[in-house]
Formats: C-alpha cells, sequence, structure tokens
C-alpha cells in the first residue's frame, strides 16, 4: 500500500499521453475514496478511458505507452480495448500499478468528471461524487468488501441534489437495497 502522492509521476504521465490523444478519462477507485471520502493508501490508480477515443487512437496509445517507460503487453492492451476489459500498466520506473479500464462502469460517468488536485499544484479530472458511489455500489454488488466503508464515507459528503442522483441510479440499476443495507452497516470495529 502507498500513499497517494508516491503515484504522481506514473499518473502524470499517463494522463499526459491520454491528453495528447484527446482521449477522454478520469481518476476513479481508491484515489477517488481520497478525495470524495477519508484519507487512505491504496495499492494501483484506476482510470476509466473512453473506449471511442483509445480505439481510434490505439496505434498511437500503444505506442506512446511503452515510450514512456510503462511494461504493458501490447497485443494485450489491443485486445482488452476492443473488449472493453480492462489492462494493467507498470511504470518501470516507479515500480506502481495503474489499472485502466476503457469502459464506463457507470453509464455516462466521463461526460460527468470533474477536476481536482489530486496531488499539490495538479488538477486531474476526477470521478463525480455520486459517480464514484454508484461505482462503489456496483463493485460491493461483485464483491469488493473495501468498497463498503468507502461507500459509506462518500455518501456522508453528499448534496441534497446528489443523493436524490444516486438515488434514482440506484433503483434503475436495480441496486436500492444494497445501498440501503450498506449505508446501515457501522464503521465501527466493535459495537
Amino acid at each position: 500500500m502507498f500513499p497517494i502522492e508516491a503515484f504522481r509521476g506514473t499518473v502524470e504521465r499517463f494522463i499526459g499521453i491520454l491528453k495528447s490523444l484527446k482521449i477522454r478519462h478520469h481518476l476513479t477507485g481508491g484515489v477517488v475514496s481520497v478525495a470524495w471520502g477519508e484519507p487512505r493508501m491504496t495499492q494501483d490508480i484506476d482510470i476509466v478511458i473512453d473506449r471511442v477515443g483509445a480505439t481510434a487512437n490505439i496505434e498511437r496509445l500503444v505506442s506512446e505507452i511503452q515510450s514512456a517507460g510503462y511494461f504493458a503487453d501490447e497485443q494485450g492492451i489491443r485486445n482488452a480495448i476492443h473488449g472493453g476489459k480492462p489492462f494493467q500498466l507498470l511504470d518501470q520506473v516507479e515500480v506502481l500499478k495503474l489499472d485502466v479500464y476503457p469502459r464506463e462502469l457507470v453509464p455516462g460517468e466521463l461526460s460527468r468528471s470533474v477536476l481536482a488536485e489530486v496531488f499539490p499544484g495538479s488538477t486531474i479530472a476526477i470521478v463525480s461524487r455520486p459517480d464514484a458511489a454508484l461505482s462503489k455500489l456496483i463493485w460491493i454488488k461483485r464483491g469488493s468488501h473495501k468498497s463498503r466503508h468507502d461507500l459509506r464515507q462518500i455518501v456522508r459528503r453528499l448534496s441534497e441534489e446528489e443523493n436524490v442522483f444516486l438515488r434514482t441510479q440506484a433503483l434503475q440499476l436495480e441496486l436500492t437495497d444494497l445501498l440501503d443495507s450498506v449505508l446501515a452497516e457501522s464503521d465501527e470495529l466493535f459495537e
């Protein structure tokens, strides 16, 4: 586990590639839990990228990833992007991992990205707070235990409007019962 600051160089190099190719993107996962919830360590950085933009620039994207010092399977990246499946990049300099998702977990999330100062003096697109909560809810349904605590921390900071959006989307995704169940859980170790 690493503090978020350890990922600065790794993230900024990859985001520089995405910006140069005009591929929409935002950070999600544990780093966003820090921004929208509470400070914690993370083992990697999760980045959502636009599949259409990545597909249109796939050869340059693969070439620039390798030129920037990331270890990655070229054909694996191509297959992942075409299939909308995640792939991993290992920064050979920092020995840190990026998990790249060429698809939106929550429909429309890339269009609702917000800018945040993730690292001092560095503003980066991140998933919106209600979309972060929805993403955590989907990961909980898939078995993620850590996302349960993250979801509760994020929801505590939602505005009324964001909470309405979360509830509306949870209803559409048939996740309302799970949302209510997780929110009713305690964060206390002993009760």
